[in-house]
């Protein structure tokens, strides 16, 4: 169990000789020299000197949140803000003059020495470091506190600047300061370096602050909203300054540990520290060390601290928020409350007959760490076990511990490889209990079954673990544990292997595919004439499909072979053959699903773009000039996209799949594409149909991927085609076909640069070959069904057709005959603006393809008076519009399990 290797300036010498004895007795007779007392191996020779606390962050956010309220209070209540001001001057009014200057001058002495005094005092103490954050957190709040005053003074609504200033005393026509200056700083300082935190200094800094705060209400210089703000940005920049830097580390080292054993009674020699197996877990399970004592057996001990408890706390934070309250625990406890939860669950478990280890004493190290002492109990965790050592009676002992805890209604919420300990004799133990739950519920001991079957699954397989479990529960326990068997129902870590598990199984089918394709084309020479069907004899064309028949079926039949079964599911067939009605629904043990999270940012961000697209829009004159046959033409327009959209993608589907159904798919694509760019969006949403029409995984992905490469090179013909015949006509103010050279002059320059560049080249080359490794046997399936592909290429180009006559229309119903273009310059802007807004990271490519439609407009001569309102009804059709019935077809295919 020891720790060995470790680094020299890890080893810390007795810390005071004279308070142990000089010699002790050793076993044997010998001597043992005091430097080798309190010897500690291993005490974290990597720990950081600084961390970032997860509770700054919160204070942070939650500062920010203060302030922002505070100013909307000031903007929207400006009744309230008045009402309180005279309120307080009334009040103050009436105290005494000495009692002011007496309070004003205090204040002022105190805010400038209270500082000091706390630096020396903490230099004196070689604690410089904390001084230094300290003067950090005041420049960055003066420097906010001085942007506050500018804004206040040049930009701000009146209501705020009424709340946050008032005339001058000293001079009626200047203002008093929104944010004091001064104070500020003296906040973030006195913050940062931790004040708040010694009883004595803080109760110092409230009196300095009230003083100074009554002296400077009662005459005239500020407001109660301006004294708010200031003690709000002066405590948000210090927690920002601290989370930014990091506060300084006060974990507890070894010798803190010798000293707290020694204080309950044990008598330490060294302590070695062990391996840490939790990072995947958040890493909040606590230190352990390996203690040797002068008389007695060895101990392990677990020493948590603040630092470690916060660590995975977003995580923690997460599922609580996602999860029903039966399938988390709280996100951040108390010390306190983790060592007795801790100390409970480990005198529950001995209690019900478990094999845990004997919890003998616990003790707090300081403010700011506990520690749990244990009898050691030794041996190797089940991960470390290799195959051969898993017998099925460590199994079926393993069941029986796990039985024990649940004939008690004790939970132990992470039964995982780590946790299951094998001694030397063979007994199992359970360990890390600190996580369980006692008088726990059906559904958690449920997920304690379904976690252990897939924890021994991975080690030994399904069929061994599903089997030591019926041995021991039997099979009604085992199969009622399936609707547990999902996920989200499992530990971090073993979500973690089962998806590298995954992407190895994908990518050996890949690899399957590959050398079925590689095998079944010897003739390569053929490659490039089948792309040319229609120049080979009628003999050649048979031979040729029968080529591309066989290598399907080659594809197919290897892709069948090596195709494998999760884990899950192969142990959900294990006990679907004993109980074969046992229920393999999955449980709801999501509060908020990723969907519907994705519905609600949905809805926040389409509200937000269309309200700020429209504000400034004057629809009364915008109504009454529109020729609203044009607009009805552009309705049409708009509404007819949406077959083509799915023509072009049932192009390039050999199987069947309903048109319908495709088309409403196609509708609840345009709700999609409002929360992702418009070309990956698209691309998640027709997979997935796919996937949920029965077509396979892989093939779906390159249905999509055949779609979106024709469609690639299409747009770029049209592009050149339009182009060239808007170059040829007579507009002064654009000459499309020059930007069409620059574009792929661009283009060209790209490329030199991406396969000059190792990298790059890689990176390029590994994607393409990925990608055309399904999408070229999908083309070929394509090209033997020439239906099929006059669909897919006929869908591409009504798709742009139809988004080309929706915006002419657009520009018709706003425009006049001396104010019209040609449909190829229409079409050129269209296609650029397109091509912009698939790339834009935003959604559905908003802002960018306003932009570049309006301008695009204007250049090819429309007035802007004109381009403003056709693009923004051309995009109302095309992308706002379309937002709720999207999301009606997008809750009704989920419904029928489409999506």
């Amino acid at each position: 169990m020891k720790q060995q290797g470790a680094h020299p300036e890890d080893t810390e010498g007795t810390p005071d000789a004279s308070s142990r004895p000089d010699t002790a007795k050793q076993p044997g007779g010998a001597h043992r020299d005091v430097a080798h007392i309190d010897e500690v191996e291993g005490d974290e020779p990597l720990l950081p000197a600084r961390v970032h606390r997860p509770s700054d962050l919160m204070r942070l956010v939650g500062g920010v949140l203060a302030v922002v309220v505070l100013l909307a209070i000031a903007a929207f209540a400006h009744g309230t803000t008045s009402g309180l001001e005279q309120d307080i001057n009334k009040g103050t009014g009436q105290a005494p003059d000495l009692l002011i200057k007496i309070a004003g001058l205090a204040s002022s002495i105190a805010i400038l020495l209270v500082p000091v005094a706390f630096a020396i005092e903490r230099l004196i103490k070689r604690d410089g470091l904390r001084i230094a954050d300290g003067v950090l957190a005041a420049v960055l709040a003066h420097g906010v506190t001085l942007a506050t005053d500018l804004w206040v003074a040049r930009a701000a609504p009146d209501s705020i600047q009424d709340a946050l200033t008032q005339p001058s005393p000293g001079d009626i026509h200047a203002l008093t300061d929104p944010v004091h200056g001064y104070l500020a700083p003296v906040i973030a300082y006195m913050t940062a370096v931790g004040m708040s935190r010694r009883p004595r200094w803080r109760a110092v800094l409230w009196v300095v602050l009230l003083l100074d705060a009554f002296s400077m209400l009662v005459t005239g210089y500020t407001t109660p909203f301006s004294i708010i703000l200031t003690v709000l940005i002066g405590w948000t920049v210090a927690y920002g300054t601290l989370y930014a830097v990091g506060s300084p580390n006060v974990r507890p080292t070894g010798r803190t540990l010798m000293a707290g054993l020694r204080t309950v009674g044990f008598r330490p020699v060294t302590a070695s520290r062990e391996e840490a197996a939790d990072a995947a877990e958040g890493g909040d399970r606590g230190r352990r060390y390996f203690v040797t004592l002068e008389d007695g057996p060895p101990l392990d001990v677990t020493v948590v601290d603040r630092e470690q408890q916060a660590q995975g706390f977003f995580y923690r934070a997460w599922r609580n928020l996602a999860l029903r309250g039966f399938a988390t625990r709280r996100s951040l406890q108390s010390l306190r409350q983790a060592l007795e939860q801790e100390a409970l669950l480990a005198y529950a478990a001995i209690a019900a007959g478990a094999n845990a280890p004997k919890l003998i004493a616990t003790s707090e190290l300081g403010p700011d760490a506990v520690m749990l002492v244990y009898e050691h109990t030794g041996g190797r965790t089940l991960d470390s076990l290799d195959y051969g050592e898993i017998t099925d009676e460590l199994l079926r002992d393993t069941w029986h511990q796990v039985m024990a805890l649940q004939s008690r209604r004790i939970a132990h919420r992470r039964l995982v490889g780590d946790a299951i300990l094998v001694d030397r004799s063979g007994t199992v133990i359970l360990t890390d209990l600190r996580g369980g739950e006692i008088a726990a519920g059906d559904l958690l001991l449920r997920m304690d079954v379904s976690q252990l079957l897939v924890t021994l699954g991975l080690r030994v397989g399904a069929e061994r673990a599903v089997a030591s479990a019926l041995s021991v529960l039997g099979p009604d326990a085992v199969a009622d544990c399936l609707p547990m068997l999902q996920p989200i129902a499992l530990s971090r870590s073993t979500r973690a292997t089962l998806r590298r598990l995954a992407r190895e199984r994908a990518e050996r089918e890949r690899e399957a595919v590959l050398e079925a394709s590689r095998h079944s084309r010897p003739a390569r020479a053929h490659d490039a004439d089948v792309s040319r069907p229609v120049v080979l004899e009628k003999a050649d064309k048979k031979a040729v499909r029968a080529e591309q028949r066989a290598e399907k079926r080659a594809i197919d039949e290897a892709l069948d072979e090596a195709r494998e079964e999760d884990l899950l599911s192969q142990i959900r067939q294990e006990v679907l053959r004993i109980r074969p009605q046992a229920p393999v629904e999955p449980a709801r043990l999501e509060r908020v699903r990723p969907r519907t999270l994705i519905s609600l940012i949905a809805g926040a961000i389409g509200a937000y773009f269309l309200l700020t697209q429209l504000t400034h829009i004057e629809f009364g004159p915008l109504i009454s000039n529109a020729e609203w046959g044009w607009v009805a033409a552009a309705v049409l327009f708009s509404a007819l996209s949406y077959v083509a959209a799915a023509m072009a993608l049932l192009g390039f589907v050999p199987e069947r799949v309903p048109f319908p159904r495709t088309v409403a798919a196609q509708v609840a694509g345009s709700f999609v594409k409002i929360v992702a760019p418009a070309a990956v969006g698209g691309v998640a949403l027709n997979t997935r149909f796919l996937q949920r029409a029965g077509v396979r995984p892989g093939l779906a992905v390159a249905s999509v991927g055949a779609s979106q490469l024709f469609g690639l090179g299409c747009h770029i013909l049209m592009l050149l085609a339009f182009g060239y015949l808007t170059g040829t006509e007579k507009t002064p103010s654009l000459s499309p076909s020059r930007t069409v050279i620059g574009g792929l002059l661009t283009v060209a320059v790209l490329v030199l640069v991406v396969t000059s560049v190792p990298f790059l080249r890689k990176f390029v080359v590994t994607r393409v070959r990925s990608l055309f490794a399904g999408v070229v046997p999908r083309m070929l399936d394509v090209l033997q069904r020439p239906q099929k592909l006059v669909t897919g290429i006929g869908g591409m180009l009504l798709l742009t057709a139809c988004f080309v006559m929706c915006l002419d229309a657009s520009i018709r119903a706003f425009g006049d005959e001396s104010t019209s273009v040609s449909i190829a310059s229409v079409a050129v802007v269209f296609l650029a603006g397109n091509a912009l807004g698939s790339a834009a990271p935003t959604p559905g490519g908003v802002g960018a393809v306003e932009a570049t439609l309006t301008v695009g407009l204007i250049a090819v001569g429309l007035p802007k008076e004109v381009a403003a309102p056709a693009v923004l009804l051309f995009r109302l059709l095309t992308l706002w519009l379309p937002v709720l019935p999207g999301w009606l077809a997008f809750n009704h295919l989920t419904r029928k399990a489409a999506l």
